[in-house]
């Protein structure tokens, strides 16, 4: 086995574009610093809210060829942001199939990742794991970050793994434990500011969608500003996230650095992205909120 690099991330996400909405500038920025940075995305996304017109026949109640489109959409959102190395859960021999919201059709599938054996599908990610050997692991919150069934399960999945990785009883291959685990989240200082009815577009999706700002700030993910522990300033990756965004076209409309996705919900976009610790020590340098600026900072190569 080639010498791994010193620093090593892995993400695990639900669907494609959730990396990118979530993490986009942290990937194009660990990416290039040397960073290895690996993707696993748990469902194609086949029941996503197609937004474009001119897409709509890939839907799942039309042609159900949206998973094989947003494969090629997650493929181009990687080469913006300088990532090789993202699979699907399971690949090749297992394919989880998106769940849909709470309470559909889809939901109730035994084919959906929300029917998912928790073990098995943690074993899945376990080989990766002890493959890779992360030192950080970055997921969504216990609340899937707005209370999707796949983002749940991806974070179900993602701290199991964490788990049994570390465990010399499970499965094969060497052990490895993860250092530092982030669940992404955002500020609500760091919101507020995107979520003006001064704000021209915003306006517009008053006008045109009956979009209600405060919508945002009671999404789970939205954190009191204590809560949330460390800060990476992307700024300087923002052009990459944007390019990766707008690859995403059955999901996301972009308008320069605003974007408005499911339901209408819409925010600015930023290079500058959040995240909860709930494993591993703090380690500095931190910004003027106490909060620390390295992701890697204090792990062990």
């Amino acid at each position: 086995m080639s010498e791994l690099p010193n620093k090593r991330m892995l993400l695990v996400h639900a669907h494609p574009d959730d990396e990118t909405i979530n993490n986009g500038a942290t990937m194009a920025g660990y990416r290039a610093q040397g960073a290895a940075v690996t993707l696993v995305t748990c469902t194609r996304g086949e029941h996503g809210e197609v937004l474009v017109p001119s897409l709509a026949h890939h839907a799942a109640e039309r042609e159900n060829t949206l998973g094989t489109y947003r494969e090629t959409e997650l493929a181009a959102a990687m080469r913006e942001l300088g990532i090789t190395d993202y699979q699907f859960l399971g690949e090749p021999d297992h394919h989880y199939r998106d769940s849909g919201m709470m309470g559909t059709a889809p939901n109730e599938s035994p084919e959906s990742f929300w029917k998912a054996d928790l073990d098995e599908a943690a074993g899945q990610l376990v080989g990766i794991i002890r493959d890779r050997k992360p030192q950080v692991l970055i997921t969504y919150d216990e609340y899937g970050g707005y209370g999707h069934p796949d983002h749940i399960k991806a974070h179900q999945i993602a701290m199991r793994a964490a788990e049994l990785a570390n465990d010399p009883q499970f499965g094969s291959g060497e052990p490895w434990e993860i250092s530092k685990i982030y669940w992404s989240a955002i500020p609500r200082s760091a919101l507020q500011g995107s979520l003006t009815s001064s704000n021209i577009f915003i306006q517009i999706l008053i006008k045109l969608f009956n979009y209600v700002p405060s919508k945002w700030m009671a999404l789970p993910f939205v954190k009191a500003d204590g809560v949330v522990t460390t800060k990476f300033d992307g700024e300087k990756y923002l052009p990459q996230k944007l390019a990766a965004l707008n690859a995403h076209r059955t999901q996301l409309i972009i308008n320069g650095d605003l974007f408005n996705f499911s339901k209408r919900l819409a925010t600015r976009i930023r290079g500058t992205e959040y995240y909860i610790r709930v494993k591993g020590e703090a380690g500095g340098p931190y910004d003027k909120n106490g909060r620390e600026l390295d992701l890697f900072a204090g792990v062990k190569e």
